[in-house]
């Protein structure tokens, strides 16, 4: 209950089972139920994205298709349903009167960092102008090779690209056993893992009848949001109001991280990047980045190296000492060509803006 009450941003994974009816309609009433769900955790001051699966499902409908494995078959029903899925979506909040907007993505988008800084900005301002993000697979464009194959892991990544507090991940079945209890009804129950262990590897089920993903994607996509400071719940979600009632201590399994969002966050560029350029900037600019200010051009004395948007770089004293690391908001060209300058320069220069800084605090860690 105060992991949901302490979190600040939760990101919500709703697969087919939950938003497909038998007839292969969407779910309205369920769905409805959801929205009121998530219009009380805004009133609460809460950011809420949802990862959603069913475009597949609803456009199979749509297109007479039956169940297959298909790559072209699948894509095609994931076109016709998308449609379907989002207008489900916009009547359910519609009557709280809360925007919804489609993000399609696919795993280059949230594993190549010059896309994942897009994609990241965009899901930033959505949250901002008070939009819920409905983030699906791009299942149109992805390939059989390039592709994640379940909303389970997509989810993940979302969380971790947003810094979400909590991940739910909605299922058909109310957490983690020891053993499926579908085949042995005396399975224990794992209410909260620390550590996720070979042996909570080796308690991972099969998928259901309508989703891609079991019980091992979560369980994976655990591991993902967890290394990423976010804590994760696996919870029954057939039931309506299925945020209430896992905010009032419903039965789940949580997963929980061992460091904060942006604790996190920040280890990962420090350590887990390899720089690909340098910064150098002036007394004034060094004693901001210290004191945990973002990077403006206007501080900037140097550019050494070459370096894409949304790479790694280190940020050096005049001195030649490495005091930061950070994600580049703009390429060393470009940085060259406007290091130095103050921030109402930059458009008149470059023909466009990405802001003020070569590196925004969020994407600043110290050294």
């Amino acid at each position: 209950m105060s992991r949901i009450a302490n979190a600040n941003r939760l990101v919500i994974k709703i697969g087919s089972a939950l938003l497909v009816d038998s007839e292969g309609d969407p779910a309205r009433t369920w769905l409805a139920a959801l929205a009121d769900d998530v219009a009380a955790l805004r009133a609460n001051g809460k950011q809420v994205v949802i990862v959603s699966s069913g475009a597949i499902a609803l456009g199979r409908r749509a297109l007479g298709l039956q169940r297959s494995s298909v790559l072209a078959e699948k894509q095609a029903a994931a076109a016709a349903g998308q449609a379907r899925l989002m207008g489900a979506y916009e009547e359910a909040f519609s009557r709280h009167s809360i925007p919804v907007a489609q993000a399609l993505l696919t795993p280059d988008d949230t594993e190549r960092r010059r896309r994942w800084l897009n994609a990241r900005a965009t899901l930033e301002t959505l949250l901002h102008l008070g939009a819920i993000p409905i983030i699906n697979e791009n299942d149109t464009v992805a390939t059989a090779e390039i592709r994640y194959g379940d909303n389970d892991r997509l989810a993940a990544r979302a969380a971790q690209m947003i810094s979400a507090d909590v991940l739910v991940l909605l299922s058909d079945i109310d957490g983690l056993y020891e053993r499926d209890p579908r085949k042995d009804s005396s399975a224990p129950f794992v209410a909260e893992v620390q550590d996720i262990t070979p042996a909570i590897d080796a308690m991972a089920g099969d998928a259901g009848v309508l989703g891609s993903g079991g019980m091992r994607t979560k369980i994976e996509a655990a591991k993902i949001a967890t290394r990423a400071g976010c804590a994760v719940a696996i919870t029954k979600g057939a039931e309506l109001n299925p945020l209430q009632r896992l905010a009032s201590g419903a039965r789940a399994t949580w997963f929980l991280p061992h460091a904060s969002p942006r604790a996190a966050y920040k280890a990962w560029i420090a350590g887990s990047l390899a720089p690909q350029g340098a910064l150098v900037v002036d007394d004034g600019a060094a004693t901001a980045v210290r004191a945990g200010k973002s990077l403006l051009a206007a501080g900037v004395t140097d550019v050494q190296g070459k370096f894409e948007k949304g790479d790694c770089i280190r940020v050096l004293s005049a001195a030649g000492a490495e005091i930061a690391r950070g994600l580049a908001r703009y390429d060393a060209s470009d940085a060259s060509r406007i290091k130095g300058m103050k921030s109402a320069t930059i458009v008149e220069t470059l023909g466009y803006d990405a802001g003020p800084a070569l590196v925004h605090a969020d994407d600043l860690a110290q050294v």
